[in-house]
């Protein structure tokens, strides 16, 4: 068996997601916010006697406990990334605490449940004076809390296209000639895609010729005009642009391959410690709304239901959010494959070059970071680093294992 390295760097088990940082500012933030309102709440509700301002600020309290376990699996998978007890590094902390917070807001989906229909048969006094205002600082703080945790949180995840023409430097190739090396790019920075020479350490040729081979067999000739300090090619490239390029310099061939990036699931990259502490504070700011709601409607026309009502309707909402981020945070700690499609196309990748994909694991390290384990069986005496390079198209792929077997 052979291991081939990291897709990143040698021994590098760093699987944390690309805005852990900011992620771990923005929820201490929110936890010191919801730890002023609770002590604001609590003390206000003490010197003016008020219970159920009281209340609020121990509601409150739970609010920023859940958010302190997403702090502190933020800081602790930050501090231990690099001890080498954990294997894979600790990118599945923030499911673990994920996880975690969805079995507390399904307990808190039940309890809310449970007073709200006990409350149908055993209705109580509201001091609607009293209870709104309170709803609403709370619903302020809830909306304040989540626009803070949300703040650039978007641009963390791995979007589900395969398209590479966002890394504009994986187009670039160095062809090294009898006089020194050249960079043959795809270029299209506003422009259709086009081939450009540039001048390294050898000089720009006068002329030049490209040909390029996809894997359906088909070839198409560019050919390549000067441009003053680099030359063009006068044909547009179509797409895809997956193929092997052939470039004929002064007698000389030179022949390098480009190929499409594929990009994972969109839920490969979600954080889902962070999308655990919106879920927490969405589900209050939803709770919020329908007890304003049920508050006015109770309050103007009498209709004392509409306030347990809201309860069992918020209650439904807070569960099928627990159960959606139960399902997700799961299988990812029990190793589930997190992408099929992409599964389906790194066995088409292996097996197009008449090989045979015996096994494949496909399990996520972190948010924005896959691992792979793949055994091939070939007859075409191949090494384990000529598969490494057919899947560095997979850019979600951080650690890969290859085993090559001979082929009986």
């Amino acid at each position: 068996m052979t291991e081939t390295r990291p897709a990143a760097t040698a021994h590098d088990h760093v699987f944390l997601g690309g805005t852990h940082a900011q992620n771990e500012r923005r929820t201490w933030i929110v936890i010191w916010l919801c730890a002023a309102m609770m002590v604001l709440e609590i003390v206000g509700g003490w010197w003016f006697g008020s219970i159920a301002l009281v209340a609020d600020g121990l509601h409150m309290s739970t609010h920023a406990g859940a958010l302190l376990l997403a702090a502190l699996a933020y800081t602790f998978a930050r501090r231990h990334a690099h001890d080498p007890r954990f294997s894979f590094g600790t990118g599945k902390l923030g499911d673990l605490a994920g996880f975690t917070s969805a079995i507390i807001l399904g307990m808190i989906a039940l309890l809310i449940g449970f007073e709200a229909v006990r409350r149908f048969f055993a209705p109580v006094p509201i001091h609607f004076n009293q209870a709104i205002p309170i709803a609403v600082l709370g619903l302020v703080v809830n909306v304040v809390s989540a626009w803070l945790l949300s703040g650039g949180h978007d641009h963390g995840h791995s979007h589900g296209h395969d398209h590479a023409h966002d890394h504009p430097h994986d187009e670039v190739r160095r062809l090294e000639t009898q006089n020194g090396s050249l960079s043959l790019e795809i270029f299209e920075e506003g422009v259709p895609p086009c081939f450009r020479l540039y001048a390294g350490t050898a000089p720009l040729p006068a002329t030049a010729r490209i040909e390029i081979s996809r894997p359906d067999g088909r070839a198409e000739t560019f050919t390549m005009l000067s441009r003053g300090g680099y030359l063009e090619s006068a044909e547009e490239i179509p797409e895809p642009h997956e193929f092997s390029a052939t470039t004929y310099i002064n007698g000389e061939s030179h022949t390098v391959v480009y190929a499409e990036h594929q990009h994972a699931h969109e839920k490969t990259g979600r954080d889902n410690n962070m999308r655990a502490a919106l879920v927490h504070v969405m589900a209050d700011a939803a709770v919020s709304v329908l007890v304003i709601i049920g508050l006015f409607t109770a309050k103007l026309f009498g209709l004392m239901w509409m306030d347990p009502l809201a309860g069992i309707v918020g209650a439904c909402v807070i569960a099928s959010w627990a159960v959606g981020l139960v399902r997700d945070t799961g299988g990812i700690l029990l190793d589930m494959n997190p992408d099929q499609d992409m599964a389906q196309t790194m066995r088409e990748t292996i097996e197009e070059g008449g090989d045979e994909l015996a096994d494949l694991h496909l399990w996520r390290l972190g948010p924005g970071h896959l691992g792979a384990i793949v055994s091939v069986t070939t007859s075409q005496g191949r090494d384990a680093e000529y598969y490494r390079t057919r899947l560095q198209r997979f850019r979600a792929l951080s650690h890969i294992t290859v085993e090559v077997r001979p082929a009986a």
